[in-house]
Formats: C-alpha cells, sequence, structure tokens
C-alpha cells in the first residue's frame, strides 16, 4: 500500500523509525511536505507575508497532488506542547481531503478532545494504538 504520512513538523523526527517499519512491511511512504526543512514556513513568515501566503497555497495543492496518489494516509497524532493526541490545522486538512477522495486513514492514537472532535470521528478513521501491524 502507497501510505502518505501526515503529522505537525514538530514530530517530524518520528518519521524515520515509522517509515522503515512500513517499509519493512512492503508499504511504499510518501513523506510530507517540508519534510527537508520543516521550519521553512516560520522563516518565510517573518521574510516576507506574501511569500509565505504563496508558499502556503503551494504546499495545500502539494498535499492534494500527495494524498490523490496515496492508497492510505497515517496521521502521527503525538503530543505536542502537553496536548495528547494533537492534529493542528494542515493536519487536519490532509485528514479531510484523504476523507473526501475516499482513502484509508490511519490515526497513530485516538481522537482526542478538540474543535473538530465531530468531525474527525465523522470520517471514521483507523485508530491503530501505535500498532503498525493494524496497518
Amino acid at each position: 500500500m502507497k501510505i502518505m504520512i501526515c503529522c505537525s513538523k514538530y514530530f517530524y523526527d518520528r518519521i524515520p523509525d515509522i517509515k522503515k517499519s512500513l517499509e519493512e512491511k512492503g508499504h511504499e511512504i510518501v513523506l510530507p511536505n517540508s519534510y527537508d526543512e520543516p521550519f521553512r514556513e516560520e522563516r518565510l513568515k517573518q521574510e516576507d507575508k506574501e511569500k509565505h501566503i504563496s508558499w502556503k497555497a503551494e504546499m495545500i495543492r502539494l498535499l492534494i497532488e500527495k494524498i490523490s496518489k496515496s492508497d492510505a494516509i497515517l496521521v502521527l497524532n503525538l503530543e505536542k506542547n502537553g496536548k495528547e493526541n494533537y492534529i493542528g490545522g494542515a493536519t487536519f486538512i490532509e485528514i479531510f481531503k484523504a476523507f473526501e477522495m475516499n482513502k484509508k486513514i490511519f490515526l497513530y492514537n485516538p481522537i482526542a478532545e478538540s474543535i473538530f472532535k465531530d468531525e474527525l470521528e465523522g470520517m471514521n478513521p483507523v485508530v491503530i494504538n501505535k500498532n503498525l501491524e493494524v496497518i
């Protein structure tokens, strides 16, 4: 299966081990946007607002393309700044696009309390509880 990993840029350091485990099981992995330069967005925000807006739009277009070419997404919803199972705005967009395209959606951890918990539950993801064998 071709799987796109989706998560906050603050979790990118967790991706290599998960990627390796999934590849050992025969899966092809698609990495998140800006994986090689996770904090480019912060730099662009400080340098030039218009460049940041243009870059952000391009990142959204690119994630749509990546999801459309994948069979599933794996969302690494981990702890961030004391918030368990964090899912931010960009990751929520990725989940929604996968849902819209009828792709399989796997969550690494259960859905946390958030402003879009109901929407996430409605998209009926498979919660794997850190068990990559489920995929």
